[in-house]
Protein backbone atom coordinates (compact mmCIF):
# COMPACT_ATOMS: atom_id res chain seq x y z
CA UNK A 1 0.00 0.00 0.00
CA UNK A 2 1.28 3.17 -0.57
CA UNK A 3 3.23 5.05 2.08
CA UNK A 4 1.35 7.58 4.47
CA UNK A 5 3.22 11.06 5.59
CA UNK A 6 4.21 9.95 9.05
CA UNK A 7 1.89 12.45 10.76
CA UNK A 8 -0.79 10.68 9.25
CA UNK A 9 0.82 7.14 10.14
CA UNK A 10 0.67 8.53 14.08
CA UNK A 11 -2.89 9.99 13.48
CA UNK A 12 -4.31 6.55 11.99
CA UNK A 13 -2.86 4.37 14.51
CA UNK A 14 -3.99 6.34 17.26
CA UNK A 15 -7.64 6.06 15.69
CA UNK A 16 -7.17 2.33 15.46
CA UNK A 17 -6.07 2.09 19.02
CA UNK A 18 -8.90 4.25 20.61
CA UNK A 19 -11.67 2.70 18.69
CA UNK A 20 -10.28 -0.67 19.43
CA UNK A 21 -10.38 0.25 22.99
CA UNK A 22 -13.54 2.02 23.21
CA UNK A 23 -15.39 1.13 20.21
CA UNK A 24 -16.58 5.67 20.27
CA UNK A 25 -15.49 7.91 17.36
CA UNK A 26 -12.92 9.94 18.57
CA UNK A 27 -12.31 13.85 17.42
CA UNK A 28 -8.40 15.32 17.05
CA UNK A 29 -8.67 16.95 20.94
CA UNK A 30 -9.52 13.26 22.57
CA UNK A 31 -5.95 11.52 20.38
CA UNK A 32 -3.51 14.31 21.56
CA UNK A 33 -4.30 14.49 25.17
CA UNK A 34 -4.41 10.21 25.03
CA UNK A 35 -1.53 9.59 23.05
CA UNK A 36 0.49 12.43 23.57
CA UNK A 37 0.48 13.62 19.96
CA UNK A 38 3.10 15.97 19.20
CA UNK A 39 0.77 18.01 17.23
CA UNK A 40 -1.98 20.48 17.74
CA UNK A 41 -5.34 19.55 17.46
CA UNK A 42 -6.14 21.36 14.42
CA UNK A 43 -3.08 19.70 12.89
CA UNK A 44 -4.61 16.66 13.62
CA UNK A 45 -7.72 17.40 12.68
CA UNK A 46 -6.02 18.30 9.42
CA UNK A 47 -4.77 14.78 9.31
CA UNK A 48 -7.85 13.34 10.44
CA UNK A 49 -9.27 15.18 7.12
CA UNK A 50 -6.85 14.02 4.59
CA UNK A 51 -7.28 9.88 6.14
CA UNK A 52 -10.97 10.19 5.38
CA UNK A 53 -10.32 11.60 1.60
CA UNK A 54 -8.31 8.72 1.49
CA UNK A 55 -10.79 6.46 2.24
CA UNK A 56 -9.24 5.22 5.28
CA UNK A 57 -11.08 6.67 8.29
CA UNK A 58 -15.16 7.16 7.96
CA UNK A 59 -17.62 9.58 10.32
CA UNK A 60 -20.46 7.64 11.02
CA UNK A 61 -22.27 10.68 11.36
CA UNK A 62 -22.05 14.36 10.62
CA UNK A 63 -21.42 15.58 14.09
CA UNK A 64 -19.52 12.48 15.07
CA UNK A 65 -15.78 11.72 15.19
CA UNK A 66 -14.10 9.59 13.12
CA UNK A 67 -13.27 5.88 12.80
CA UNK A 68 -11.09 3.56 11.21
CA UNK A 69 -12.92 2.24 7.89
CA UNK A 70 -12.50 -1.39 6.97
CA UNK A 71 -9.25 -0.18 4.28
CA UNK A 72 -8.03 2.03 7.70
CA UNK A 73 -7.73 -2.01 9.12
CA UNK A 74 -5.86 -3.20 6.12
CA UNK A 75 -3.50 -0.54 5.94
CA UNK A 76 -2.82 -0.69 9.66
CA UNK A 77 -2.31 -4.31 9.73
CA UNK A 78 -0.02 -4.06 6.52
CA UNK A 79 2.35 -1.29 7.86
CA UNK A 80 1.71 -0.13 10.97
CA UNK A 81 1.15 -3.17 13.27
CA UNK A 82 2.79 -2.52 16.67
CA UNK A 83 4.78 -5.32 18.10
CA UNK A 84 2.53 -8.03 19.91
CA UNK A 85 1.80 -7.25 23.65
CA UNK A 86 2.48 -9.03 26.85
CA UNK A 87 -0.14 -11.43 26.74
CA UNK A 88 1.14 -12.81 23.31
CA UNK A 89 4.47 -12.81 24.75
CA UNK A 90 2.75 -14.56 27.64
CA UNK A 91 0.87 -17.27 25.33
CA UNK A 92 3.96 -17.90 23.93
CA UNK A 93 5.92 -18.60 27.20
CA UNK A 94 3.33 -21.35 27.84
CA UNK A 95 3.26 -23.28 24.49
CA UNK A 96 7.15 -23.65 24.89
CA UNK A 97 6.42 -25.69 28.27
CA UNK A 98 3.87 -27.64 26.27
CA UNK A 99 4.03 -31.66 25.87
CA UNK A 100 1.89 -34.25 24.28
CA UNK A 101 0.01 -35.19 27.57
CA UNK A 102 -3.24 -35.40 26.30
CA UNK A 103 -4.48 -39.08 24.93
CA UNK A 104 -6.04 -37.86 21.36
CA UNK A 105 -5.74 -35.20 18.88
CA UNK A 106 -8.77 -32.99 19.85
CA UNK A 107 -7.68 -33.06 23.66
CA UNK A 108 -4.68 -31.35 22.42
CA UNK A 109 -6.75 -28.68 19.65
CA UNK A 110 -9.20 -27.86 22.61
CA UNK A 111 -7.23 -27.08 25.11
CA UNK A 112 -5.65 -24.81 22.69
CA UNK A 113 -8.82 -23.27 21.11
CA UNK A 114 -9.75 -22.43 24.80
CA UNK A 115 -6.48 -20.50 25.95
CA UNK A 116 -6.40 -19.11 22.36
CA UNK A 117 -10.19 -17.64 23.26
CA UNK A 118 -9.45 -16.75 26.99
CA UNK A 119 -6.31 -14.77 25.62
CA UNK A 120 -8.06 -12.35 23.54
CA UNK A 121 -11.95 -12.98 23.98
CA UNK A 122 -12.35 -14.01 19.88
CA UNK A 123 -13.74 -17.14 18.95
CA UNK A 124 -10.65 -19.63 18.18
CA UNK A 125 -11.02 -22.27 15.74
CA UNK A 126 -8.47 -25.08 15.23
CA UNK A 127 -9.44 -26.87 12.09
CA UNK A 128 -8.33 -30.68 12.09
CA UNK A 129 -5.05 -31.97 10.02
CA UNK A 130 -6.74 -32.56 6.52
CA UNK A 131 -5.13 -34.21 3.53
CA UNK A 132 -2.74 -36.38 6.00
CA UNK A 133 -1.52 -39.83 5.42
CA UNK A 134 -1.91 -42.10 8.72
CA UNK A 135 1.69 -43.79 9.02
CA UNK A 136 1.42 -46.56 10.89
CA UNK A 137 4.17 -47.02 13.82
CA UNK A 138 2.93 -50.28 16.17
CA UNK A 139 0.70 -52.98 16.07
CA UNK A 140 -0.83 -55.08 18.49
CA UNK A 141 -3.38 -57.72 18.18
CA UNK A 142 -5.12 -59.41 21.34
CA UNK A 143 -7.33 -62.25 20.96
CA UNK A 144 -10.74 -61.92 23.46
CA UNK A 145 -12.89 -65.03 22.81
CA UNK A 146 -14.45 -64.94 19.15
CA UNK A 147 -13.31 -61.62 18.56
CA UNK A 148 -9.63 -60.05 17.63
CA UNK A 149 -8.98 -56.50 19.68
CA UNK A 150 -6.32 -54.83 16.98
CA UNK A 151 -4.52 -51.54 19.09
CA UNK A 152 -3.03 -49.04 16.33
CA UNK A 153 -0.87 -46.72 17.12
CA UNK A 154 -0.20 -44.01 14.35
CA UNK A 155 1.33 -41.12 16.10
CA UNK A 156 1.94 -39.61 19.59
CA UNK A 157 -1.27 -38.47 19.28
CA UNK A 158 -3.20 -40.46 17.20
CA UNK A 159 -4.37 -44.04 18.43
CA UNK A 160 -7.02 -46.39 17.61
CA UNK A 161 -8.61 -49.34 17.67
CA UNK A 162 -10.60 -52.34 15.97
CA UNK A 163 -12.65 -55.03 17.10
CA UNK A 164 -12.72 -57.82 14.53
CA UNK A 165 -14.51 -61.46 14.19
CA UNK A 166 -11.93 -64.37 14.96
CA UNK A 167 -12.75 -67.98 13.78
CA UNK A 168 -11.43 -70.15 16.08
CA UNK A 169 -9.37 -72.01 12.81
CA UNK A 170 -6.95 -68.99 12.07
CA UNK A 171 -6.91 -68.10 16.10
CA UNK A 172 -3.23 -69.68 16.34
CA UNK A 173 -2.42 -67.79 13.84
CA UNK A 174 -2.42 -64.57 15.82
CA UNK A 175 1.01 -64.75 17.57
CA UNK A 176 3.00 -65.25 14.58
CA UNK A 177 1.01 -62.60 12.82
CA UNK A 178 1.64 -60.11 15.36
CA UNK A 179 5.38 -60.77 15.18
CA UNK A 180 5.74 -60.37 11.44
CA UNK A 181 3.71 -56.70 11.54
CA UNK A 182 6.06 -55.66 14.15
CA UNK A 183 8.83 -56.77 11.78
CA UNK A 184 7.38 -54.84 9.14
CA UNK A 185 6.80 -51.77 10.88
CA UNK A 186 10.58 -52.41 12.67
CA UNK A 187 12.37 -52.37 9.11
CA UNK A 188 11.46 -48.58 7.78
CA UNK A 189 11.42 -49.79 4.46
CA UNK A 190 8.07 -49.10 3.45
CA UNK A 191 7.19 -46.31 6.28
CA UNK A 192 4.45 -46.56 7.97
CA UNK A 193 2.50 -49.38 5.74
CA UNK A 194 2.92 -53.31 5.71
CA UNK A 195 3.87 -55.04 2.56
CA UNK A 196 1.55 -58.03 2.35
CA UNK A 197 3.29 -59.45 -0.47
CA UNK A 198 5.62 -60.80 1.88
CA UNK A 199 3.19 -62.18 3.94
CA UNK A 200 4.18 -65.85 4.85
CA UNK A 201 1.53 -68.52 2.97
CA UNK A 202 0.98 -70.10 6.93
CA UNK A 203 -0.59 -66.96 8.00
CA UNK A 204 -2.82 -65.93 4.82
CA UNK A 205 -6.21 -66.61 6.53
CA UNK A 206 -5.16 -64.00 9.41
CA UNK A 207 -3.37 -61.69 7.51
CA UNK A 208 -6.35 -61.52 5.26
CA UNK A 209 -8.51 -60.81 8.28
CA UNK A 210 -6.46 -58.03 9.37
CA UNK A 211 -5.82 -56.67 5.84
CA UNK A 212 -9.42 -55.95 5.48
CA UNK A 213 -9.89 -54.69 8.91
CA UNK A 214 -7.01 -52.19 8.45
CA UNK A 215 -8.47 -50.99 4.89
CA UNK A 216 -12.31 -50.84 6.25
CA UNK A 217 -10.33 -48.55 9.12
CA UNK A 218 -8.61 -45.97 6.30
CA UNK A 219 -11.72 -45.65 4.42
CA UNK A 220 -14.02 -44.22 7.93
CA UNK A 221 -11.25 -41.90 8.94
CA UNK A 222 -11.65 -38.85 6.48
CA UNK A 223 -15.03 -38.81 8.13
CA UNK A 224 -13.63 -38.75 11.40
CA UNK A 225 -11.27 -36.04 10.90
CA UNK A 226 -13.46 -33.21 9.24
CA UNK A 227 -14.48 -30.42 11.00
CA UNK A 228 -12.93 -28.02 13.34
CA UNK A 229 -13.02 -27.48 17.37
CA UNK A 230 -13.98 -24.26 18.24
CA UNK A 231 -14.30 -22.21 21.16
CA UNK A 232 -14.75 -18.75 23.03
CA UNK A 233 -18.42 -18.03 21.49
CA UNK A 234 -19.60 -16.35 24.78
CA UNK A 235 -16.77 -13.80 24.47
CA UNK A 236 -17.55 -13.59 20.63
CA UNK A 237 -21.62 -12.37 21.94
CA UNK A 238 -19.73 -10.12 24.26
CA UNK A 239 -18.33 -7.94 21.68
CA UNK A 240 -21.10 -5.12 20.86
CA UNK A 241 -21.01 -6.01 17.29
CA UNK A 242 -22.53 -8.94 18.11
CA UNK A 243 -25.13 -8.27 20.76
CA UNK A 244 -27.96 -9.48 18.83
CA UNK A 245 -27.66 -13.33 17.98
CA UNK A 246 -29.37 -12.41 14.46
CA UNK A 247 -26.12 -11.41 13.56
CA UNK A 248 -24.06 -14.27 14.34
CA UNK A 249 -26.71 -16.81 12.93
CA UNK A 250 -24.80 -17.15 9.81
CA UNK A 251 -20.98 -17.09 11.05
CA UNK A 252 -22.04 -20.08 13.48
CA UNK A 253 -23.99 -22.02 10.95
CA UNK A 254 -20.84 -21.65 8.90
CA UNK A 255 -18.75 -22.48 11.35
CA UNK A 256 -20.65 -25.92 12.60
CA UNK A 257 -21.47 -26.69 8.84
CA UNK A 258 -18.38 -26.54 6.94
CA UNK A 259 -15.49 -24.50 8.58
CA UNK A 260 -13.25 -25.20 5.60
CA UNK A 261 -15.07 -22.30 3.75
CA UNK A 262 -14.24 -20.01 6.62
CA UNK A 263 -10.41 -21.18 6.85
CA UNK A 264 -9.24 -21.73 3.56
CA UNK A 265 -6.35 -23.36 2.99
CA UNK A 266 -3.04 -21.67 3.19
CA UNK A 267 -5.28 -18.47 3.76
CA UNK A 268 -5.98 -18.54 -0.11
CA UNK A 269 -6.70 -14.94 -0.65
CA UNK A 270 -5.79 -13.62 2.93
CA UNK A 271 -3.10 -11.01 2.99
CA UNK A 272 -0.51 -11.38 5.72
CA UNK A 273 -2.89 -14.09 7.07
CA UNK A 274 -5.30 -11.61 8.01
CA UNK A 275 -8.78 -11.15 6.28
CA UNK A 276 -11.27 -7.89 7.04
CA UNK A 277 -14.17 -7.88 6.17
CA UNK A 278 -15.56 -8.02 2.42
CA UNK A 279 -11.90 -9.26 1.65
CA UNK A 280 -13.59 -12.80 2.56
CA UNK A 281 -15.37 -14.14 -0.25
CA UNK A 282 -17.83 -15.97 2.39
CA UNK A 283 -20.82 -13.77 2.97
CA UNK A 284 -21.17 -14.65 6.67
CA UNK A 285 -17.81 -12.76 6.97
CA UNK A 286 -18.87 -9.70 5.49
CA UNK A 287 -18.56 -7.89 9.29
CA UNK A 288 -16.12 -9.70 10.57
CA UNK A 289 -12.26 -10.48 10.70
CA UNK A 290 -10.28 -13.20 10.62
CA UNK A 291 -6.56 -14.19 11.79
CA UNK A 292 -5.34 -16.95 10.39
CA UNK A 293 -2.11 -19.19 10.06
CA UNK A 294 -1.32 -22.84 9.09
CA UNK A 295 0.21 -25.79 10.83
CA UNK A 296 1.09 -28.69 8.67
CA UNK A 297 1.93 -32.49 10.97
CA UNK A 298 4.61 -34.94 9.97
CA UNK A 299 2.66 -37.34 8.05
CA UNK A 300 1.31 -34.61 5.51
CA UNK A 301 -1.64 -33.09 7.12
CA UNK A 302 -2.50 -29.61 6.92
CA UNK A 303 -4.66 -27.68 9.35
CA UNK A 304 -5.03 -24.04 10.06
CA UNK A 305 -5.05 -21.85 13.27
CA UNK A 306 -7.65 -19.00 13.65
CA UNK A 307 -9.29 -16.13 15.26
CA UNK A 308 -12.53 -14.80 14.24
CA UNK A 309 -14.02 -11.67 15.77
CA UNK A 310 -15.23 -8.02 14.58
CA UNK A 311 -12.91 -5.88 12.56
CA UNK A 312 -12.34 -3.86 15.40
CA UNK A 313 -9.56 -6.35 16.68
CA UNK A 314 -6.22 -6.39 18.44
CA UNK A 315 -4.69 -7.41 15.46
CA UNK A 316 -0.91 -7.08 16.79
CA UNK A 317 -2.40 -10.19 19.45
CA UNK A 318 -4.47 -12.15 17.46
CA UNK A 319 -1.82 -12.40 15.13
CA UNK A 320 1.22 -13.15 17.62
CA UNK A 321 -0.81 -15.69 19.26
CA UNK A 322 -2.45 -17.70 16.75
CA UNK A 323 1.22 -17.97 14.97
CA UNK A 324 2.21 -19.69 18.31
CA UNK A 325 -0.43 -22.19 18.24
CA UNK A 326 0.01 -23.21 14.98
CA UNK A 327 3.94 -23.27 15.39
CA UNK A 328 3.60 -25.28 18.73
CA UNK A 329 0.89 -27.86 16.81
CA UNK A 330 3.53 -28.60 13.92
CA UNK A 331 6.01 -29.10 16.29
CA UNK A 332 4.07 -31.70 18.54
CA UNK A 333 2.71 -32.85 15.51
CA UNK A 334 5.74 -33.25 13.36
Amino acid sequence: MQALPRRQQEVLQATVRHYVDTMEPVGSSILVRRFGLPASPATVRSAMGALELKGLLTQPHPSAGRVPSQLGYRHYVNCLLPAPGAAASQLERELAGLSLQWAALDDLLLQLARRLADLTGLLSLITRPQGQQPQLQALRLVPSGDRLLVFLVESATASSSLNLRLPAAVRAEVPALERWTTAQLDQQINVGRLDWSTLPPQLRSSGSLLRQGLRSHRQARPQEQEGAVSLGLGGLLSQPEFSRSESLRPLLQLVEEDPQQLLQADGAGAISGVWIGLEHPHPALRDCAVVQAPYRTGSGGQGQVALVGPMRMAYATARAAVQSVATILQQLLG
